[in-house]
């Protein structure tokens, strides 16, 4: 059992779980990519436990996160979701999913995966470790994710603001900020 852990993470098994083997190691993955996509830009203005626990409803109700199945999602498919219990029920986000999943395989498309259009945005395509030391440090968005965000708004992707932006490249490894003293941290000894 680690007791170095980023204080994000609480003493809640499913949040220890998340932080000890997913948050912050690289996805190059396009299925996890748009997962985390759907999940992160459902978040906003929640707390991320709150999808978390959701996560596995999520999965069934957006096709096992199968872009391509879910850019074929109508607006009954909308309405239907609209009732699923086991998710955010919110119009909008749902709207925002599934045109999302029409601009994620554009840029999958355009780039050759989604990772390679991420990582074009890095120094050496390379994601980026920080070395913060207390939650304070880490801030809410950066330059980055903002330059990231700009982009994808432009490319028509919904409910993906520099903040929430920030947050997905967290979740999937493009920036490790995994505290310093965290067992997760690559320096940590």
């Amino acid at each position: 059992m680690f007791d170095k852990r980023c204080d994000w993470c609480g003493d809640d098994p499913l949040y220890i779980d998340y932080h000890d083997s997913e948050w912050g190691r690289e996805v190059n993955d396009d299925r996890k990519l748009f997962e985390f996509l759907v999940l992160e830009s459902a978040q906003a203005g929640l707390s991320w436990i709150t999808v978390l626990r959701k996560r596995e409803g999520y999965r069934r109700a957006f096709a096992g996160f199968d872009a391509q199945k879910v850019s074929l999602f109508t607006g009954e498919d909308v309405e239907r979701l609209m009732q699923h219990p086991d998710i955010i029920r919110n119009r909008l986000k749902i709207a925002a999913a599934v045109s999302n999943a029409r601009r994620f395989l554009e840029v999958r498309d355009e780039f050759g995966s989604f990772a390679a259009y991420l990582k074009s945005f890095f120094p050496e395509q390379k994601p980026l470790i920080n070395h913060w030391k207390t939650l304070s440090e880490v801030p809410a968005s950066t330059p980055l994710s903002e330059a990231i965000s700009k982009d994808m708004k432009k490319r028509g992707f919904k409910f993906f603001g520099a903040t929430i932006c920030y947050a997905y490249l967290q979740a999937v490894g493009y920036v490790n900020d995994h505290l310093a003293g965290c067992h997760c941290h690559p320096d940590y000894k």
